[in-house]
């Protein structure tokens, strides 16, 4: 497992490294912007990730206890109404950025 993350990391970096020269034009509007939409990505994954674990936790605890199935669902649904609003901001000031070409 550790050689595939390591040939993403070495890979990702390489295309990186090769795409600078390519978007470097003079005058031309590149068609990529890798920041905001890096960012984007990154706050999806981790939104995802971070839901998916409130979601197996809280399956978890319904089992060992399932008289507080009702508490405990609320307050999942509570932390991932949380997560998705901050989120939707986090996306929407990328895609701002995206936009308005900051």
């Amino acid at each position: 497992m550790t050689r595939a993350i390591q040939f993403c990391w070495y890979f990702s970096a390489a295309v990186l490294f090769f795409a600078c020269p390519a978007m470097a034009q003079d005058g031309g509007n590149t068609l990529i912007d890798l920041g905001p939409a890096f960012g984007a990505g990154l706050v999806m994954i981790g939104a995802g990730f971070g839901i998916g674990r409130i979601g197996a936790a809280a399956v978890e605890s319904m089992a060992r206890q399932p008289e507080a199935a009702k508490d405990i669902s609320g307050g999942m649904l509570l932390a991932a109404a949380l997560i998705e609003g901050a989120t939707f901001f986090a996306l929407i000031v990328c895609i701002l950025v995206i936009v308005l070409g900051g």
